[in-house]
């Protein structure tokens, strides 16, 4: 099953910026963490591949 997601630009006058929201049932399911640092990959013109790049920022607060 899929979830269709809508790619939203904002333009200003020196810069844009892309956003891309995640549904909600993607995010539990992938069992995301607040904060936590992800990075994607660009495979070719029609996939990404998103890693996860390390625990999430308030997991390493923790650990000190």
């Amino acid at each position: 099953m899929g979830f269709p997601t809508k790619i939203q630009l904002i333009k200003r006058q020196k810069s844009e910026q892309w956003y891309i929201n995640f549904p909600a049932a993607v995010a539990q399911a992938m069992e995301f963490d607040k904060g936590e640092i992800v990075e994607w990959v660009i495979e070719d013109k029609k996939n990404m591949i998103l890693r996860r790049k390390s625990k999430s920022v308030e997991e390493e607060k923790k650990k000190l």
